[in-house]
């Protein structure tokens, strides 16, 4: 009995410590405006020149993903934020190989010649953050740096999946501070007074993002986007994005077919 529990602690201490030594500080380069990435895609990505730069952050997320993040804001001379650029790298470990990306938007975009699956939503500053969420990273982020979030925001989510496996997968959050559109998160949910405003309203905003968002394949030139395909099968819904096994922000309501705690287990 005692020679198997110290071997399952020995089990525990070589898994943990081969995790460390995978999981290390952030790999991307960023330089001004732009993130180079040599691997897993090898891309840069230039945001406006206006942006500043808040840091990264990389960790396993969830115990399940090996997870890079870097955020960019525009902001007023009080560091209130206006526009937010999140930009993740993340992949499952070899240690979860039954799990696989599950994305079930109708929307794609082409930005540098790569699919990307969008949806859209809108989230007011004081929702819920999920414990250990990519969501929670990214507040720490922002409010170590001083910065404010605005009452309420609304986003564009970009997700290219990199490999045939659906392991992997480059995630572009864009935000935008909602009160120039004169709602609020709750005015533009269904039922909500803003509510039929919302197409037209995201249709904006999705184009903006694209064209605040470069992305390059290294060594060639700026890629240009192609534009939004808008087929849908149902109206867009601001409170739910694309289901997909969900990790805390462009995954904001937990609409997931699989509880990733569950799967962590």
């Amino acid at each position: 009995m005692r020679g198997r529990l110290l071997k399952q602690i020995v089990v525990v201490i070589l898994f943990c410590g081969s995790l460390a030594t995978q999981i290390k500080g952030p790999e991307r380069k960023v330089a001004g405006n732009v993130i180079s990435s040599d691997r897993e895609p090898k891309i840069r990505i230039r945001v406006p020149k206006s942006v500043e730069y808040v840091g990264a952050d990389r960790w396993v997320l969830y115990g399940i993903a090996d997870c890079e993040l870097h955020l960019f804001v525009e902001a007023d001379g009080q560091k209130n934020v206006e526009r937010l650029y999140w930009i993740q790298f993340e992949g499952y470990l070899p240690t979860k190989p039954e799990l696989k990306h599950k994305y079930d938007s109708l929307r794609h975009a082409q930005i540098g010649g790569l699919d990307f699956y969008v949806d859209t939503w809108v989230r007011p500053n004081d929702a819920t953050i999920e414990k250990g969420s990519d969501r929670e990273h990214i507040e720490t982020l922002i409010h170590g740096k001083g910065y404010k979030m605005p009452a309420g925001m609304m986003y564009v989510r970009l997700v290219h999946l990199l490999d045939e496996q659906k392991r992997k997968e480059l995630m572009i959050i864009y935000g935008e501070d909602l009160s120039n559109t004169g709602y609020t998160a709750a005015d533009l949910r269904s039922a909500g007074k803003g509510y039929a405003r919302w197409p037209t309203i995201e249709e904006d905003l999705v184009a903006r993002a694209e064209k605040k968002i470069m992305i390059e394949e290294s060594g060639l030139g700026p890629g240009k986007s192609s534009g939004l395909a808008l087929k849908r099968s149902r109206p867009p819904e601001p409170d739910r994005p694309g289901a997909e096994l969900a990790r805390g922000e462009g995954h904001l309501h937990r609409w997931d077919r699989l509880s990733l705690r569950a799967l962590a287990e």
